[in-house]
């Protein structure tokens, strides 16, 4: 398996090269710069190692520990967080999961230290939308399966990496589908 540092060294050797793909595929240089900097972060702090005490995992800092959780359900290098398919989807579903949680349990502690009522579930849906329409006012309608694609890349670029070493070591290609 391919070191820490043999992902970062993959994800930012692809970085440029991704760039320009994108740029050409959709003419749009925010677009690409979006495209580029979701699979930087995709490949450095969204990865598939976040399930073990990796150097993802470390990236996060003071927030590692919203991935606790993850790394006790996934075991690593399953399909579920190495996998092409599911892997970064089910990060995403996770993280935005957590990100609703969190932003629940401040406006919950907000509401009791100051004795206001709590937010009703639409003021949440409202407050995520209008997150949405400034992202589409910004980089597009699409922004949001451009944002993924880029995540979803450099995630894959670390998984692809992983069953390359496999097979150099021996010569059998994992199951990471």
């Amino acid at each position: 398996m391919p070191s820490g540092k043999t992902h970062d060294a993959v994800t930012f050797f692809f970085a440029a090269p991704v760039f320009a793909a994108t740029w050409k595929f959709t003419e749009s240089v925010p677009n690409s710069v979006l495209v580029a900097v979701a699979f930087l972060i995709g490949g450095l702090m969204f990865g598939p190692d976040l399930d073990t005490m990796s150097k993802q995992y470390v990236r996060w800092g003071i927030f590692k520990s919203l991935w606790y959780p993850y790394q006790a359900f996934f075991k690593h290098r399953s399909r579920w967080s190495h996998g092409l398919v599911f892997g970064t989807f089910l990060r995403v579903v996770y993280f935005m999961g957590v990100l609703t949680l969190l932003s629940f349990l401040g406006a919950y502690v907000y509401a009791a230290y100051t004795g206001g009522d709590l937010p009703r579930l639409i003021e949440f849906t409202k407050a995520w939308s209008g997150i949405g329409e400034v992202a589409r006012a910004n980089f597009g309608e699409h922004v949001f399966i451009w944002l993924f694609a880029g995540l979803w890349l450099g995630a894959a670029s670390h998984t692809l990496t992983d069953m390359a070493g496999t097979f150099v070591k021996t010569g059998k290609v994992t199951d990471f589908l």
